[in-house]
């Protein structure tokens, strides 16, 4: 059986299209845990915490109308091992704070030094990644010893991810009819098809979700943050974040410029690129990652193909067409349409220790079996084996670029972008492709104009890419790191997503100096 691939240290790309992932599959559910376990459920909480006093300090600097907010007593309880959980709330509605609240779930891993600097959020990505799963399950393997022995790690999910007035649409069965679907997005009739089916759920998020739906929104998480700040007695903002997680940090840091602390931000995107440049960026990144990914492949044994890199990848894309034009039947009886192959099949481009299974998983759909990849799948879409789904990133994710990035769905637009895609993807082109089917018919429309992000604080940033990234090619981070200004650029030389705590001791103690000592890297360093 296909063991399970280890979590990139960050999440799914801000990408869509996938033709049959059920309308509403705005990309791939690259969520980073596997445990379903909710750690706020009143069996979980062992023992509670006196409530924190707010610093009065950081309290007088609140906006008026947010002090109630910014001055909540956040009270901890331990929830897990060495864990303690919270919850704090935040307005539903910035523009109007009295006009409801939300909870958001928090998780703390902490300091076991004696010289606590504060407290250190993280973000995994996504949208729809939960942190307090990420700090549960890999806080203390992706962030370093000496890093913890000086923060107190906070992992929290963001509004409308699991645990934080989570984004509610399909059931699980529901789930699997969808991503069973097939979509000829190509033929009229298949993209009416998906865009009737995306209205429908559409409106089953609207009404099991409610008004929140409209509001999680990178911005409002953003001053969601600062509450978080706050509450815990922080002055500054001290952040770890990944991928999309790097979206929300520097956004924090063009709204709350005097408030950043010692800011990481690994995997960049940039905040200036529209929908469509993400989506052709991220298509041109993940067939360069193939082509790596097959040179490796025929240099070592147990390789499934043979001949050049070009060879390979030919062959690739002629078992990808066989399921496009055959779905196959899994040994667990589920069929396996294209579309579930291509999420399975991009799943382990995220950390390259993750390629020997995608060998494996390929090798097996060569000699007809299409299981392993179907797992590699689940795994990504948060599928149980029993068939439950342990999270609602798939939701959330949606949700969030609905909101976040305009999309142009005019068909004969779609249909020019569907062809720009297979230029510089002729593996996966028609993949990335017809994203904005998912929000033509979303509830709330766009709020934000793609643009530079604006930041005038005084403390350096610290921006890492990846040469070999294919969710956030590395031009992504150079470009973030010129349009902070104030800001440092940290490059890998390797394959993958992301790069601190996967990457090597160059990248890892330049992070660590920077964040336990202050220490910020030369700019332009290469590792």
């Amino acid at each position: 059986m296909t063991s399970a691939p280890s979590r990139p240290a960050g999440s799914r790309p801000p990408w869509s299209g996938l033709r049959s992932a059920g309308a509403l599959a705005l990309g791939l559910v690259l969520a980073l845990v596997l445990s379903s376990c909710t750690l706020f459920g009143s069996g979980n909480n062992q023992s509670s915490a006196a409530p924190a006093s707010a610093d009065p300090s950081i309290a007088a600097a609140a906006p008026a109308e947010l002090r109630s907010f910014y001055t909540q007593q956040l009270t901890w309880s331990r929830c897990e091992g060495d864990f303690q959980c919270a919850k704090v709330k935040v307005p539903v509605d910035y523009s109007k704070p009295d006009g409801g609240s939300i909870e958001l779930a928090i998780l703390k891993l902490a300091a076991k030094g004696g010289n606590k600097k504060g407290s250190l959020l993280v973000n995994p990505g996504g949208p729809g990644g939960s942190g307090v799963d990420f700090v549960r399950d890999a806080g203390a393997t992706n962030i370093s010893d000496k890093v913890r022995a000086n923060y107190d790690v906070i992992g929290f999910d963001p509004r409308g991810v699991k645990r934080s007035a989570p984004v509610t649409c399909l059931t699980d069965q529901e789930r699997d009819a969808s991503r069973a679907k097939v979509y000829k997005l190509d033929t009229d009739a298949g993209l009416a098809d998906a865009l009737a089916d995306n209205k429908a759920i559409a409106a089953e998020c609207a009404e099991k979700t409610g008004p929140v739906l409209g509001h999680v929104d990178t911005v409002s998480a953003a001053k969601d943050m600062d509450v978080l700040r706050g509450v815990l007695n922080d002055a500054k903002l001290n952040y770890l974040g990944y991928s999309y997680g790097t979206f929300l940090g520097s956004t924090y840091a063009s709204l709350f410029p005097n408030n950043v602390g010692r800011m990481v931000l690994d995997g960049a995107l940039d905040p200036s690129l529209n929908y469509e440049e993400l989506t052709a960026g991220q298509a041109k990144a993940f067939e360069k990652a193939i082509r790596a990914y097959v040179t490796h492949c025929l240099q070592n044994s147990g390789c499934p193909f043979s001949g050049s890199a070009d060879d390979a990848i030919r062959e690739i894309q002629d078992i990808i067409a066989s399921v496009e034009a055959s779905p196959k039947t899994a040994k667990d009886g589920r069929v396996v349409n294209a579309s579930m192959f291509v999420s399975g099949f991009i799943l382990p481009f995220y950390n390259d220790d993750n390629w020997p299974l995608l060998t494996q998983a390929l090798d097996s759909a060569k000699k007809g079996d299409v299981s392993p990849m179907l797992r590699l799948s689940d795994f990504g879409a948060d599928r149980e084996p029993n068939g439950t789904y342990s999270a609602n990133s798939t939701f959330a994710f949606t949700a969030v670029n609905c909101l976040d990035y305009p999309m142009d769905a005019d068909t004969a637009e779609m249909r020019a972008e569907d062809q720009r895609l297979r230029q510089l993807s002729p593996t996966l082109g028609y993949y990335f492709a017809y994203g904005a089917t998912s929000c033509k018919d979303w509830p709330y429309k766009s709020q934000r104009t793609p643009a530079p992000v604006q930041y005038k604080g005084s403390t350096d940033i610290v921006v890492i890419g990846t040469t070999g990234d294919p969710a956030t090619p590395v031009e992504w981070a150079g470009s973030l790191r010129k349009q902070l200004g104030k800001a440092s650029l940290l490059t890998w030389k390797g394959e993958g997503h992301t790069a601190y705590g996967r990457s090597n001791s160059c990248i890892g103690n330049a992070v660590d100096g920077y964040l336990v000592d202050g220490k910020t890297p030369a700019d332009n360093t290469v590792c």
